[in-house]
């Protein structure tokens, strides 16, 4: 029996390996955040890339505990901003990019030459709780390697210290785009004063979860008869224990509205706003994300 896309994630752990993990199809929402653009190839699947990224990542946050945002920004490169984040299910993405420098570049131009010299921020803004102000984590990475995957990996090993693979399949043709993602990670062992053993690449756990991780193929990531809780059976039906969890359901999360924009403009004095109205007395706003104007008339 086929399996629709559901647009949401599938939590797993694997308590004897110290390690945890998501998987994710994205298909109906996708493709709401990428229909109001018209994106050349390359962006789109860029796009679809980042989208897939802040859900797997994104998903780890408790629900309703915070914000992921995902920025990529660049020195003079094709990919001017490349933005993506997560809020409670809600997903969204966006670029925005040098068409005329893009088609010089051929169907499948490589990292380097979309992004140039780069640098990848990822923020974990956590909602306050119990009375304390939240918290605010950020990372910096440079955007190398082959894809906005492996620099995500490389995010997770150098700025949080925890082994991590990702892998992100896309397909899209006259139907539209669509997207399979699978996470993995080494948790935590280290107390205080004690080595900080998921920080080791080589730890015998985390080289056993990784190796049979690695097997995984984007044809499997894909497949609409492979359900992902078969797909995590399929690489680790051999463990003493794996617990499954659904994630909560995935939604285009772009919050733009006239009210929204309406607080924004609050911040505000009356002579700032003077400046921003037009001949008809309206503020003209752009949501990038969605590709919509709002006129804010007072």
């Amino acid at each position: 029996m086929t399996e629709i896309y559901h647009d949401r994630p599938l939590r797993f752990t694997i308590p004897s390996r110290n390690a945890r993990g998501r998987t994710v199809r994205l298909d109906s929402v996708l493709n709401d955040i990428i229909a109001p653009h018209d994106y050349p190839v390359a962006v789109k699947h860029l796009v679809a890339e980042a989208a897939t990224l802040a859900a797997l990542i994104g998903s780890m946050l408790k629900q309703s505990e915070g914000q992921l945002t995902m920025q990529a920004q660049t020195q003079g490169g094709i990919i001017e901003l490349l933005v993506a984040d997560y809020k409670d299910g809600e997903v969204r993405s966006y670029a925005r990019y040098d068409r005329d420098r893009l088609a010089e570049q051929g169907k499948n131009p490589s990292l380097g030459a979309l992004f140039g010299k780069g640098y990848l921020a990822i923020t974990f803004d956590r909602t306050p709780m119990h009375g304390d102000d939240g918290q605010r984590y950020q990372g910096i990475v440079e955007l190398a390697g082959n894809s906005l995957t492996e620099a995500c990996q490389n995010y997770f090993f150098q700025s949080e210290q925890v082994p991590t693979l990702i892998k992100v399949a896309i397909s899209s043709d006259e139907n539209g785009c669509r997207t399979g993602g699978f996470l993995v990670q080494h948790l935590a062992e280290g107390e205080v004063g004690r080595e900080r053993l998921h920080a080791k690449l080589d730890h015998p756990e985390w080289e056993h979860v990784s190796i049979l991780a690695e097997t995984l193929n984007h044809a499997e990531l894909l497949d609409r008869a492979l359900s992902m809780e078969d797909l995590i059976w399929r690489l680790f039906h051999e463990e003493d224990e794996v617990l499954i969890e659904q994630a909560v359901p995935l939604s285009k999360g772009c919050r733009c509205s006239v009210e929204h924009y309406r607080k924004v403009l609050s911040r505000f004095g009356e002579a700032e706003k003077a400046e921003m109205r037009d001949e008809n007395g309206d503020i003209l706003v752009d949501c990038a994300f969605c590709a919509r104007q709002f006129a804010i008339t007072d």
